[in-house]
């Protein structure tokens, strides 16, 4: 049996300023536009595969996991 067999309803917990923040990823964004505690947050969201870090020449980049990428 399979684990997605098991689990039909799969979420990943999190909190209220972490969803916050998560609405504000619409799109690529430089991890330092954000206030310090923000990036704190998304390194908590990285950590929960909820938000990926990108290197985009010297930059960090960071986006939300389920928007695709644009070039």
């Amino acid at each position: 049996m399979k684990v997605s067999e098991l689990l039909t309803n799969f979420e990943i917990f999190t909190t209220n300023e972490e969803t916050k923040v998560l609405e504000k990823l619409e799109s690529l964004t430089p991890l330092h536009n954000f206030p310090e505690r923000q990036r704190f947050v998304i390194e908590n969201l990285s950590k929960k595969s909820l938000v990926s870090k990108i290197m985009h020449g010297k930059q960090v980049m960071v986006l939300r996991n389920d928007i695709p990428e644009s070039p």
